[in-house]
């Protein structure tokens, strides 16, 4: 299995601000989103670009994930911001607004033409014609130089452009958050969910963080450092899962069993998919330090 790296809380970081980027070397998030584009003023965006880039310069942030969110295409700071980031030693640049492979294409057009010799790239759906084209997207995410990684849903600015309510329950998204998983799932993508925008509200968002792992999502993005701890918690498997994923295993491992497609285990029919599904939970639980007391 291909290690994994775990990609529970992803915190935006406006670079315009660097006592935040200096705090985040102390936060325990999993991947930090140094944003140049929703949370810096236009005036700010050469100096946030600044920023972003002299802190990965400094390093300093341990086994966080680096991502920086660039400004969107027709924007006057976006091809200085592409350069910057993908050429800056970040682990993965973030592109707002990218809506079809043809512009993933463009992308690594521009990446090509600048000399930058290779990046990951992450790719916000955050519009109704990205949701439409998310199967295509995800379908030219293989590249030898430019591969796209992950998808990040912008709920935000999905609800501005369909005008659909921002409902507890996310009943008006969830066909759309769906849609987008099964697309990373279909060409091996990880995918984050969106923020949750009440900072006050624990119980809304340990709901919704439930809710974002029961669509299968990766993990979450967040808006606030408060909301780091309840995030891992709910994309962390629970010590309950971890020995039921080790009893499959072990099953499994079993003489008797080898060659089985299916065993009884506890009283359940254990099947080969479900070893591959505990394979897969060992490995976070491992990548995270969860249940080594076990």
């Amino acid at each position: 299995m291909t290690p994994i790296r775990p990609r529970r809380s992803v915190l935006y970081m406006p670079a315009s601000n660097t006592k935040a980027l200096d705090k985040a070397r102390s936060l325990d998030a999993d991947c930090l989103i140094f944003d140049l584009e929703d949370a810096v003023a236009p005036e700010a965006k050469d100096a946030a670009r600044a920023n972003a880039l002299a802190a990965v310069a400094a390093g300093g942030y341990g086994r966080r994930e680096l991502v920086i969110r660039i400004n969107g295409a027709g924007t006057p700071w976006h091809e200085q911001d592409l350069r910057a980031a993908a050429g800056c030693g970040a682990d993965a640049v973030l592109v707002p607004k990218l809506q079809s492979a043809h512009g993933l294409s463009a992308l690594r057009a521009s990446l090509d033409e600048a000399g930058v010799p290779s990046c990951r790239l992450w790719a916000m759906m955050e519009t109704p014609l990205a949701v439409l084209n998310a199967g295509e997207i995800a379908a030219a995410a293989r590249h030898d130089r430019f591969p796209l990684t992950a998808f990040v849903m912008g709920t935000n600015d999905l609800a501005k452009d369909t005008r659909a309510l921002l409902t507890r329950d996310r009943l008006p998204m969830l066909a759309w958050l769906s849609t987008c998983v099964a697309a990373a799932r279909a060409f091996g993508l990880d995918i984050i969910d969106g923020v949750f925008n009440d900072i006050a509200d624990g119980d809304g968002l340990a709901a919704e963080c439930a809710q974002g792992r029961a669509l299968g999502m990766d993990g979450k993005t967040l808006i606030h450092p408060s909301q780091i701890a309840p995030c891992n918690a709910a994309f962390s498997p629970s010590d309950e899962e971890i020995a039921w994923a080790r009893r499959i295993r072990e099953a499994f491992a079993l003489p008797e069993n080898a060659g089985k497609g299916a065993i009884s285990l506890d009283g359940r029919m254990v099947e080969r998919l479900h070893a591959d599904m505990a394979a897969r939970t060992l490995a976070l639980a491992e990548a995270i330090g969860a249940g080594q007391a076990a």
